[in-house]
């Protein structure tokens, strides 16, 4: 990685490189024909406007012989100077006859007689045959006081015979092509030039030359082949020795070219320039990258135990959803299971009434063992599926847990040593205190059936955060962590995912039910905590419970009211509940307390009775029924409507039942019996003068 973090980087920056020194290429060769565009435009409207210039002076001296216009010179010389002052880009006009002597002159109103022509190539060529218009090469001013150089375009002077009758030519400066060729030349390495075909400069920018192109040089052979338009790569140029890129086009009509070129250097210029603005972020990204992989391969360790923890995580997160599904159906079942041990229970009870002989009594002392049995089961199920209901109370473990030790010890053997150690400051959390003991004590059970020789059991408490790596299941927050260990046999690595699911037991047939900790698991995850288990085999297993730590102030403590502390007294109950042997069962044990009963199947009903008959006492009623309305929502319509009203609810399992709590309304928890419905009334008639958030059962 560390060799790829380099090489890969290099092969891309060299395959950009590689584009950008074409593109850069390109963009030379588009500047180039741009400036090619505006030569050609700009040196044909000058041309152009020499020929119009030389077409006006023969249109001046039309029918005229050459003794008129030497006669006339003066007054002509005036003329052609008006045309030659509206020109900047022309330094003079000369009118010559046959024999290379001048007629007539911008520059002066009397030539002087010695003033000959004929070996001027411009002359000698329109001499020799109809040249058209000749441009010819640099010449030098032969009057005195003039110094600055020139070309000339020159044509034949009509005649009526098609004769030779000398010449019109028009100097043109060459330092006017040079001074727009500087005005567009700003860019570092332009070159613009005006050439003659047989490679003579007429002009050129950043300076001219005095020699021309010499012959088998790329550019001259290029033009002498007869092609009107390029662009190629001058390697060294034999003007300056300077390497560049270089494009032509023939002047149409004219035997000249533009020539329009840029250094080599000034592209490659822009061509690093650009790969060092690359540089500039790929170099340092490129070391970060390897310093990166450096570090990385320095903590192979870590990333492989973090992969571990990963995976390890992720399998915790996978039986968390999983016993999250079993306590779906769980909680499902023992919410109807409850319903069925209510008629059983109940029954019992009326028939213990009727039935008083020893066999009998006994048979239905098994029948009420075996629901109290399944009513401890449905608990636990309930628990572990969340569903049970809690009375959440907030609880300091410093100061709750030694005061434990003494229940603990109890239940375990003399060989079993107990250690509770907590710290020095508060852990105060808000659970159900009843709970916590029974959480506690099932796994202070299963700690001592772990250990047929004896061992130690230790309960420590400790406030801790959980965030990032350290959380557990996805919590974050301040929590308190209880830890139970104790020094067992372990529980071996492919047992340790099962042993929070309800009924999953390793123990002997009738020694277990399985469902310890499964209520461990539940109520730690109904109180918005969790569960963990850590084992190895031969050195014992550590169970530790996370619960949200709380900065509420624990309340007093509240002695139990006693049974006789609120005097009975009957009246009439109305019992709300759509399930007909629920109804009956429940109408039995008010019978038996002295209340008159009646009932209805669901709360419209039930208010519509409460409307019409004024002599009802209290309200009995399921939190779950038919007809849209439920249970707390008929309560909070009887304390509407009659505040004076005790209302009782009722229910196997329901999501409404925490919150009926909160609301202050007494709960009483199916299955229930005789003992356990009067002090749920006692509680709701007193529940009436001042609501407090509890609940029977």
């Amino acid at each position: 990685m560390m060799v790829a973090s380099v090489v890969l980087p290099l092969v891309l920056f060299a395959f950009a490189a590689w584009l950008n020194y074409r593109h850069e290429y390109a963009v030379a060769d588009d500047r180039i024909e741009r400036a090619l565009d505006i030569l050609h435009e700009h040196t044909l409207k000058v041309f152009q406007t020499v020929e119009r210039a030389m077409a006006e002076v023969n249109e001046i001296v039309r029918g005229m012989s050459d003794d008129d216009i030497r006669s006339d010179q003066s007054h002509l010389h005036e003329r052609v100077k008006r045309i030659v002052d509206a020109l900047p880009e022309v330094r003079a006009i000369f009118l010559i006859d046959r024999s290379g002597r001048p007629l007539v002159s911008s520059r002066l109103a009397q030539i002087p007689a010695d003033f000959d022509s004929r070996e001027r190539s411009f002359f000698a060529a329109q001499t020799a045959g109809d040249a058209g218009t000749y441009v010819s090469e640099i010449l030098t001013p032969r009057l005195t006081g003039l110094n600055t150089p020139f070309f000339v375009l020159s044509r034949r002077r009509p005649s009526a015979d098609g004769a030779f009758n000398g010449v019109v030519a028009v100097a043109v400066l060459p330092q006017y092509f040079e001074e727009f060729y500087a005005l567009i030349g700003r860019s570092p390495g332009s070159l613009y030039a005006l050439l003659r075909a047989d490679g003579r400069f007429l002009a050129r920018y950043p300076e001219r030359p005095d020699q021309g192109l010499q012959p088998g040089s790329a550019l001259h052979t290029t033009i002498a082949q007869g092609r009107e338009r390029s662009i190629q790569t001058i390697q060294r140029s034999q003007i300056d020795a300077v390497e560049r890129r270089v494009g032509h086009r023939k002047l149409e009509g004219f035997p000249v070219y533009v020539v329009a070129g840029i250094d080599s250097s000034a592209i490659r210029g822009e061509w690093m320039a650009t790969m060092a603005s690359h540089l500039i972020f790929g170099l340092p990204a490129t070391l970060f990258l390897l310093l990166i992989i450096g570090v990385a391969l320095q903590r192979t360790r870590r990333l492989y135990a973090e992969a571990e923890r990963r995976e390890a995580a992720e399998a915790a997160l996978r039986q968390a959803q999983r016993l999250e599904a079993i306590g779906q159906l769980t909680g499902g079942v023992a919410h109807d299971f409850n319903n069925l041990l209510m008629v059983v229970s109940g029954s019992a009870q009326r028939l213990r009434r009727d039935l008083t002989s020893e066999k009998h009594t006994r048979l239905l002392d098994m029948i009420e063992n075996a629901t109290n049995r399944g009513e401890s089961l449905t608990r636990q199920l309930l628990a572990f599926s969340r569903r049970q209901m809690l009375t959440p109370a907030v609880i300091d473990l410093t100061e709750r847990l030694p005061g434990l030790k003494d229940m603990l010890s109890r239940s375990l053997r003399d060989d079993i040593a107990i250690e509770v150690v907590v710290p020095d400051q508060s852990c105060a959390v808000k659970v159900d205190p009843s709970e916590l003991e029974l959480a506690l004590l099932n796994l202070a059970v299963n700690a001592r059936d772990a250990m047929p020789n004896g061992g130690a059991l230790s309960i420590t408490a400790k406030p801790v955060v959980l965030e990032g790596k350290a959380a557990e299941e996805g919590l974050s927050g301040a929590f308190v962590a209880i830890r139970v260990a104790d020094t067992g046999g372990g529980i071996p690595a492919d047992i340790l995912p099962h042993v929070f699911e309800p009924f999953f037991t390793t123990k002997e047939i009738g020694k277990g039910t399985g469902l310890g900790l499964s209520q461990v698991y539940g109520f730690a995850k109904q109180s918005g905590g969790t569960a963990t288990i850590t084992s190895a085999v031969g050195r014992g297993t550590v169970i530790t419970l996370y619960l949200p730590r709380t900065q509420e102030l624990p309340a007093p403590s509240i002695a139990r009211m006693e049974p006789d502390a609120v005097a009975q007294r009957a009246g009439t109950v109305l019992v709300v509940e759509d399930s007909p042997e629920v109804a009956e069962v429940a109408t039995a044990y008010f019978q038996q307390l002295g209340y008159t009963v009646k009932q209805v199947a669901n709360a419209q009903e039930a208010l519509e009775l409460l409307a019409d008959d004024p002599k009802i006492d209290l309200v009995f009623s399921d939190i779950l029924m038919p007809g849209g309305m439920n249970g707390l929502e008929l309560g909070h319509a009887v304390r509407r409507l009659y505040p004076a009203m005790p209302v009782l609810l009722t229910t196997g399992y329901s999501d409404s039942a925490h919150d009926s709590v909160q609301q202050g309304f007494v709960v009483l928890h199916k299955p229930f019996d005789l003992a356990g419905l009067e002090q749920a009334l006692r509680e709701a008639r007193t529940s009436k003068v001042e609501p407090a958030p509890h609940m029977a059962g």
